[in-house]
């Protein structure tokens, strides 16, 4: 029903900037979707890094609070995460993630679960940082 494809991943050096960029197809876009970016590094969970409802609300990790931002287009047909100030630790693959609710608000209010069946995946885009 709903296919995501990310991409401008890439390497780059510490306090480096990237976009990295997240195209919607299949079912239109609805105000109950919550959008997203996740993360997974090697060894490590997957966890969440930001998201946005269909009102422009965002939340982030406070581990990127300040240097990423996600943004999108009105219907989210491409979905933005930018990374600025890159530290090593940020190295991980990065999946442009949707998730259905029962309101647009649903999507500040409750939590999103990496392991949900209802989440809609990208096959993900890899960011490198080195020091």
């Amino acid at each position: 029903q709903v296919q995501l494809v990310e991409s401008g991943g890439g390497s780059v050096q510490a306090g480096g900037t990237l976009r990295l960029s997240c195209a919607r197809s299949g079912s239109a876009y609805s105000r109950r979707y919550c959008m997203g970016w996740f993360r997974q590094a090697p060894g490590k969970e997957r966890e969440e890094v930001a998201r946005i409802n269909s009102v422009g609300t965002t939340k982030y990790a406070d581990s990127v609070k300040g240097r990423f931002t996600i943004s999108g287009d009105i219907a989210m047909r491409i979905l933005y995460l930018q990374l600025t100030s890159l530290t090593p630790e940020d190295t991980a693959m990065y999946y442009c993630a949707s998730s259905p609710r029962s309101s647009a608000y649903a999507c500040d209010l409750e939590s999103w679960s990496a392991t949900a069946s209802s989440n809609y995946w990208g096959r993900g885009t890899q960011v490198t940082v080195s020091s």
